[in-house]
């Protein structure tokens, strides 16, 4: 994604004002992903949104940075990269404002769109400059740095977002994008110098199109099916067939067109074909387990907002800390290895979740939550090395657009498909507990005398009360426990992969993270 030069002959001046001010904007972006998850109820009571639709506010934010990602690098040489990258910024900052201070669904999903469409070129862009001005022996600290600075928003953001919403207001977790992006802008203009265009630049923009209607199709029918009864609803129709039409214009536009905008021999290295699937179920695991992790923790346990972010906020620890070990142990332990014990701890994380209820104790949320972070750690790094490992290096520019493209694309369908399987298996079992709620059930007897009787108004609204939590729940299980099958159901494929002859000194393991 990133045209990196080769190692600068001379020092650059203000490299480290450079860094900071790249950084800042990176922390931004990531800071994003997460900030508004422990927000969302309250959003939801402002803009009066259902539980299905709120999640709107998450996935539109990554569909639009999905769709961006890819193209960020031509815009970078046709527009010079100092030019997108001030203008992404600018944009992401007027995007943020216009979020808080919206008072809608349909203007705050709006506006999450424009926010992604902007914030997806920063992480690139920024990683770019930051190859540039580092030197070949100098690259890994610098992406050791990098790295961090994208894993500190998963972990700062549910703490912030927390007490911004408890002490403030829920629309200043978008507020906060200002000071920052501020910094970041000035500092860009001031110090970053701007790169060589190139006017011969092109863009496939048919396949672009195709990929972007597709993602989008995708992902509206995915949001709105079970709002509308799935394919009863002629809109839902509608929405399978462009999807579906798009997805076979592009394929045919890909394996016939000269110069496409997905380059099929990518597929052809077995390494990074199976790593696609891979990082698809990282992408599904870790922000759709973080979407349900914040109604669960709010509307089940009733914590407060700012314990909620609190409570999360070791997950991102956990995946911080093993991306350090992993480092270490990268080219001294086979990858695969790494790859299948980071799966374990995951698979590991949602079994354990799927034998919650609301009494669990915050301890067991905070170390199974760690677990589950360190399990993500464990996956990151060996995933981008093995995944780049064998691919040549003039297409791993191409390699590392569509690597993070199915991530993105992992986040958004899992957060979709986990809220509408929520809303479907509760209103299942509640149909399934409530067929034994009967005058003639006998173990009702004595639940008369604690207003539960089937046989007055007060008990049965009592009773159907208790039976949607007791649905919600098991629905709640349901999901961990598709989201453990996903990850055990990937780990036959390490055996496909090709061992790495060895890691390569420079390699860009923050690329997963874009």
């Amino acid at each position: 994604m990133s045209n990196a030069a080769a190692s600068p002959a001379a020092p650059v001046a203000n490299r480290g004002a450079i860094t900071a001010c790249v950084i800042l904007a990176v922390i931004m972006q990531a800071l994003d992903t997460t900030i508004a998850n422990v927000a969302l109820p309250y959003i939801q009571g402002s803009v009066s949104a259902s539980a299905d639709q709120i999640n709107w506010v998450l996935t539109s934010y990554i569909v639009a940075a999905a769709i961006m990602t890819p193209p960020s690098g031509f815009l970078a040489a046709k527009f010079g990269r100092k030019n997108v990258l001030l203008t992404a910024i600018a944009g992401f900052v007027v995007a943020s404002v216009l979020c808080g201070i919206a008072q809608s669904l349909p203007q705050i999903v709006a506006f999450r769109l424009l926010q992604g469409l902007f914030g997806a070129a920063l992480v690139p862009l920024s990683q770019g400059i930051l190859l540039d001005i580092y030197t070949v022996e100098e690259r890994g600290s610098a992406m050791a740095l990098f790295g961090v600075s994208v894993m500190v928003g998963p972990v700062l953001g549910p703490v912030i977002g927390g007490w911004l919403t408890d002490n403030i207001s829920w629309r200043w977790v978008f507020y906060i994008n200002v000071p920052i992006g501020a910094l970041a802008f000035a500092g860009i203009v001031i110090f970053v110098s701007e790169t060589k265009r190139d006017a011969l630049a092109k863009l496939d923009w048919f396949g672009f199109g195709m990929m972007s209607l597709f993602i989008a199709a995708l992902q509206l029918f995915l949001d709105r099916g079970e709002q509308l009864d799935w394919f009863s609803s002629g809109e839902i129709m509608v929405e399978a067939i462009i999807c579906a039409a798009a997805f076979y214009l592009l394929l045919v536009h890909t394996l016939t067109a000269e110069k496409s905008f997905v380059n099929p021999r990518l597929f052809l290295d077995r390494n990074f074909a199976v790593s696609m699937v891979f990082i698809f179920v990282v992408g599904v695991t870790y922000l759709a387990s973080l979407a349900l992790m914040t109604p669960y923790l709010q509307t089940l346990m009733g914590y407060p907002v700012i314990t909620a972010g609190i409570v999360m906020g070791p997950r991102g620890i956990g995946t911080m800390l093993c991306m350090f070990i992993v480092g270490r142990l990268i080219g001294k332990v086979d990858t695969r290895w790494l790859l299948v014990f980071g799966l374990g701890l995951t698979a590991w994380a949602m079994y354990d979740m799927t034998g919650w209820t609301p009494d669990v104790s915050q301890w067991t949320i905070v170390s199974v939550g760690f677990i589950q972070g360190a399990g993500l750690g464990f996956l990151f790094v060996p995933l981008t090395t093995i995944a780049f490992s064998t691919l040549p290096a003039h297409m791993r520019g191409d390699g590392t657009g569509l690597y993070n493209l199915s991530r993105n694309i992992g986040s958004s369908v899992g957060i979709s498909i986990v809220s509408a399987l929520i809303v479907e298996n509760t209103q299942r079992n509640h149909a399934s507990i409530a067929a034994y709620v009967t005058p003639f059930n006998r173990a009702f007897d004595a639940a008369a005398a604690q207003s539960l009787s089937p046989l007055t108004a007060a008990g049965r609204a009592s009773l159907n009360e208790l039976i949607t939590l007791q649905s919600t729940i098991i629905a709640y299980m349901d999901d961990f426990k598709l989201l453990m099958l996903m990850s055990l159901a990937v780990m036959p494929l390490a055996l496909i992969l090709r061992k790495p002859k060895a890691a390569p000194a420079s390699t860009d393991h923050s690329a997963v993270m874009e």
